[in-house]
């Protein structure tokens, strides 16, 4: 496995790469990896002759100093995994002057409303650094097939828009959320939980099975109520937001119409640790 330490060194490998007819596979990330990550390239080994990870920890796409300070890293770690694994074929690991040669700041992006919901009330400008970052990425790396977890369904639908809006020859394709064996969605951020706390986490999991099962028996204001009514008995959980939206639009809804397709999203903080987590309703 090469490890591209630079833009130059980049774009060196890509040009070769291309130069042979190579079909590449990408998927970025912020590091701390972990078996969710390594389901991206399980998919992408499966339908690209080449696949390229990366690794930068975004600080644009942070409203929070601090969690920005938090957020792990562990280069060699996360080399010593992908190398392990045997699915990535060359792991680019940027500098902050490669993705921001001038001020470290995001362009604005129009995503059509997608980033005025869930997240994007509560975390202004957070979605213009994640377009910001990817869009750079995707024009250094030029990947033919791009794949992102559907754990964060709205920011890969962010991306999906931002592609299809720039006009990018790049196929984004979801991933199934990757979980642990209690069902916990698998996150970088799980990481600050004791191994106590993440297994209480499972509520989070639990409650999206129910809420699937209530779907078609109750209202969306019963399943409301009683979500929030599970987790008020949890000691150190803390309900952000739980929300029925629409897959496409992503606006959260109080009907359900039989021509549209819709999820169910949830934000938890344990003991001050943010979780998110989703799941398609049948």
């Amino acid at each position: 496995m090469e490890v591209l330490k630079n833009k130059k060194t980049l774009q060196n490998f890509i040009e070769r790469q291309k130069e042979m007819g190579k079909r590449i596979g990408f998927a970025p990330t912020m590091g701390a990896l972990h078996n969710g990550h390594l389901s991206l390239y399980e998919a992408a080994r499966k339908e690209n002759d080449l696949v390229i990870s990366s690794i930068f920890v975004n600080p644009t796409q942070f409203n929070n100093a601090e969690d920005l300070e938090k957020y792990p890293r562990n280069i060699d770690r996360d080399i010593s995994i992908l190398e392990k694994s045997g699915l990535v074929d060359a792991v680019y690991i940027p500098q902050v002057e490669d993705i921001y040669p001038e001020k470290t700041e995001s362009k604005h992006y129009d995503y059509d409303g997608l980033e005025n919901e869930m997240e994007g009330k509560s975390r202004p400008g957070h979605f213009d650094g994640v377009g910001t970052v990817v869009e750079e990425l995707f024009r250094q790396v030029k990947p033919d097939n791009a794949y992102f977890g559907e754990k964060d369904f709205q920011q890969l639908a962010i991306i999906r828009k931002m592609t299809e809006k720039k006009q990018l020859p790049i196929k984004i394709i979801g991933v199934p959320i990757y979980r642990a064996e209690s069902g916990l969605a698998l996150s970088s951020r799980n990481q600050r939980l004791t191994a106590e706390r993440r297994d209480d986490s499972k509520i989070i999991y639990e409650i999206l099975v129910s809420v699937n099962r209530w779907f078609k028996l109750k209202s969306i204001t019963e399943i409301n109520e009683k979500v929030k009514e599970i987790l008020s008995t949890q000691s150190g959980m803390e309900l952000e937001y739980f929300m029925i939206a629409d897959e496409n639009t992503l606006k959260e809804t109080e009907t359900v119409e039989d021509s549209k397709s819709y999820r169910a999203f949830i934000v938890v903080n344990v003991d001050g640790v943010r979780l998110i987590d989703n799941m398609h309703l049948d």
